[in-house]
């Protein structure tokens, strides 16, 4: 017990590992033609994802760390939108619902100039991917792992503070 956290840098290159591990496996290969099935490909590596990761989910003992890069792409309404780039869409997809905290850092414009920041919260105004199931963070969090661990392990959550309510008729959008 020598460390706290597990830190796996990147899920985006250990998706891509196990993908082509997926691919070299016999039982993905058609009995006619002898050449790869891609849709068999990725369904294997879909669940070797999934079972990866549940299996890094029950080590309640550490902190298990992903990185992982963002894709951003524009919707057919012109909304950005962010997706965990990694192969096949089920691992990038069910991520969120296995892990405890999904946390975006990104580069913020401030009246100083631009600077870093963690996003924590789903309901964020940048639709950046975000989640706090320990319910003790703010939407922006200062960008500093060992502070924001710290800070989820104590403190007050977010439940037990007070509500501030806005009226959505007086807020403005830009």
């Amino acid at each position: 017990n020598k460390y706290e956290s597990l830190f796996i840098d990147s899920i985006t290159v250990a998706g891509r590992l196990c993908f082509t591990w997926c691919a070299q496996q016999p039982d993905n290969r058609s009995d006619r033609t002898g050449k790869v099935d891609t849709r068999a490909v990725y369904g294997m590596h879909g669940r070797e994802m999934m079972a990866w990761l549940t299996h890094l989910q029950h080590i309640r003992s550490k902190n298990v760390i992903f990185v992982g890069i963002l894709d951003e792409s524009v919707d057919e309404y012109g909304r950005k939108q962010y997706d965990l780039q990694i192969e096949g869409s089920k691992t990038g997809r069910e991520l969120p619902g296995i892990v405890d905290e999904v946390i975006t850092m990104a580069v913020m414009a401030g009246d100083e100039g631009p600077y870093r920041a963690f996003v924590c919260q789903t309901l964020n105004q940048w639709g950046y991917p975000a989640k706090d199931r320990s319910g003790r963070l703010d939407v922006l969090e200062e960008p500093h792992l060992g502070k924001l661990i710290a800070k989820m392990g104590s403190g007050v959550p977010q439940a037990a503070r007070p509500l501030t309510f806005v009226d959505p008729a007086t807020q403005t959008t830009s």
